[in-house]
């Protein structure tokens, strides 16, 4: 079964939009997220507009500035190598106390999560797996069963969303991603943290090396 999805509101709308504008590099480097022409563009009140950016604020995509509001900040190679590198090590250490857990309820959520993931994939929609994608992690969070690293790795994994949903857009992602939370899953229910945790860090730097692709599209070489 694939994964309950709601429609999204004026704010997630135009938070996703901008996001993956500035990702693409459509929105560059130092320009103005104004809330009264983005408010137009999207025929809405500045109110979800200013929500949206007070979001993209929160996951590093928009930095406010004293009198001139916010503006897109420049992401470099480093920077996000930096970021991934945090993602990867988190997630590793979810990963390696999910294989720990021999909760029979959670790792049945964990193998569900997988399969609805395979489902979405082979019908090609990037929306819906980029959503299935995230209950997968989800599910290797909570098996964990450590809520404060879930939390904090939550909150890495959520500035780092935008460029994690980009890379799918290559030929051929979406399958290389399941390939990849295969052998991560056969470790966990195998009992293999060492295993599991390796194999994390490996899908992540993939991961990286997938968004390094797009760096073009922000203005710098990677």
């Amino acid at each position: 079964m694939k994964p309950a999805s709601k429609k999204p509101t004026a704010t997630e709308r135009i938070r996703a939009t901008l996001a993956d504008e500035i990702v693409r590099g459509d929105i560059g480097p130092g320009v103005i997220l104004d809330e009264a022409s983005l408010a137009e563009r999207f025929s809405v009140s500045r109110t979800p507009v200013r929500e949206a950016i007070r979001q993209l604020e929160a996951i590093g995509f928009a930095e406010a500035r004293p009198h001139r509001g916010a503006v897109v900040p420049h992401f470099t190679p480093e920077k996000l190598t930096e970021m991934f590198t945090v993602m990867a090590e988190m997630e590793a250490l979810c990963a390696r106390y999910a294989a720990a857990n021999p909760s029979p309820a959670l790792r049945e959520a964990l193998k569900a999560a997988h399969h609805d993931c395979r489902q979405v994939a082979q019908s090609g929609d990037i929306t819906a797996y980029q959503e299935a994608n995230r209950h997968f992690h989800e599910a290797i969070y909570t098996l964990s069963g450590n809520v404060f690293l879930a939390e904090v790795t939550r909150g890495v994994r959520n500035r780092l969303a935008p460029f994690r949903k980009a890379q799918f857009n290559h030929t051929g992602r979406l399958m290389g991603s399941i390939t990849e939370h295969d052998i991560i899953v056969e470790a966990i229910l195998n009992g293999d943290g060492e295993a599991a945790a390796h194999h994390m860090r490996d899908h992540l730097r993939v991961v990286r090396n997938s968004v390094g692709k797009i760096m073009q599209g922000l203005g710098v070489d990677d």
